[in-house]
């Protein structure tokens, strides 16, 4: 199977998570992913363990999110290195980083010192805040850039703290919001043959992640978010909308009529709650009524009685339960990655699918500088 970006050769000048993960989903599309990194200690994301993960010298996190690429040691303060990676350069389709703003800029390899040596560059950046405000040398860390876009005053119950969401979810829109702009920049090159600079950042992306939420805020009076008293799923809808104890696990209840729900369950439901209009208004009431019927029977009989109605609900599931599903099975979603030291690995493919085909890549992430020698073989370097 030929993929769509085999030929188009990236320079990944990145680390953590955001930068690395955009060029994961290129990589898996077919793009040669060259890793620059620092001679002997690679970059910082290889030290950044999850559960004290370690593959080899190397995070398990680490080997996840840079599978399928390629390594090269430079040492970007060395003017010797320098002059290889501009030459390099000359080879390259699309360079990324995530550096903090002025990083280019003081090693010479900013978008207009890249785009007088190569104008055909798509030069992809990554920031935490943008490159303007008083912000801009904040560290463009997941949780950091959640905490202060106002993400975690959505998610748990209203007498809980502020809750971020359990994965690095700032990360992982921002850098496919960056392969978003780098795929549509391409086409515009195939044009006009000329580059053009993308950049993304991590705030940016999480405020767009929330357009639902702010923009209700913004034409709202500007009325703060509620959280629900109990089962709370989103703080702008409201009942039956939420998650409800059952005698032995939890169930999710989505896009649901109220009265069509209440009907299914067999809940009288009270006259003052009738009226669509009371449904948010009334949200607490309404979900301490609805869980009290909901804790008498199992998640399997809930569902056995809804899904007969069509009405959009669903058992909530933790890891184990869930690869336990035949719908997960069929996926095909997680592949085993080797290392080159022959540690096997298991991860998730890509998720994209081309006419059909799903796209996996057993390829681990490179040791430092494993490719260095091939490389610079094969671009004269």
């Amino acid at each position: 199977m030929i993929l769509p970006l085999e030929g188009v050769v990236v320079l990944e000048f990145a680390q953590f998570m955001a930068g690395p993960s955009a060029g994961l989903k290129l990589a898996d599309l077919g793009a040669r992913v060259i890793k620059i990194e620092r001679p002997g200690a690679g970059e910082s994301g290889r030290k950044i363990a999850i559960k004290n993960l370690f593959i080899g010298d190397d995070s398990l996190v680490f080997h996840t999110i840079n599978r399928n690429k390629e390594s090269i040691e430079a040492n970007l303060k060395d003017e010797k290195d320098l002059a290889m990676i501009r030459k390099l350069l000359l080879r390259a389709d699309i360079l990324l980083h995530n550096f903090r703003p002025g990083v280019m800029e003081k090693i010479g390899l900013d978008y207009d010192s890249v785009k007088r040596l190569c104008p055909t560059m798509i030069y992809g950046e990554i920031t935490g805040y943008g490159k303007e405000g008083p912000w801009t040398k904040k560290p463009g860390q997941d949780l950091l850039v959640q905490s202060v876009s106002g993400l975690a005053y959505l998610s748990g119950n209203r007498a809980d703290a502020p809750t971020p969401m359990g994965i690095a979810v700032s990360d992982m829109l921002t850098g496919a919001h960056l392969v978003q702009g780098i795929l549509a920049a391409m086409i515009q090159r195939g044009r006009t043959g000329q580059g053009a600079k993308v950049s993304v950042s991590l705030l940016e992306s999480t405020l767009d992640f929330q357009f639902e939420g702010l923009t209700t805020y913004l034409n709202s009076g500007m009325q703060a978010p509620i959280r629900a008293e109990q089962g709370n799923a989103n703080a702008f809808l409201g009942a039956p909308y939420g998650i409800y104890q059952t005698s032995d696990g939890y169930m999710a209840v989505a896009m649901v009529p109220l009265a069509r729900l209440t009907e299914a369950m067999e809940v009288p439901l009270p006259a003052e709650y009738r009226e669509p209009t009371t449904w948010f208004d009334q949200r607490d009431a309404i979900m301490r009524l609805l869980a009290s019927y909901f804790i008498k029977n199992t998640s399997d009989h809930w569902v056995e009685i809804f899904d007969r109605q069509d009405l959009w609900c669903m058992p909530v599931l933790d890891y184990k339960e869930l690869l336990e599903q035949e719908a997960y099975r069929v996926l095909r979603m997680d592949q085993e990655v080797v290392t080159k030291r022959g540690e096997v690995l298991k991860t998730t493919r890509c998720p994209i699918r081309i006419d059909g085909e799903r796209l996996f890549s057993s390829k681990s992430a490179p040791e430092v500088g494993e490719d260095s020698a091939v490389i610079r073989r094969e671009f004269d370097l």
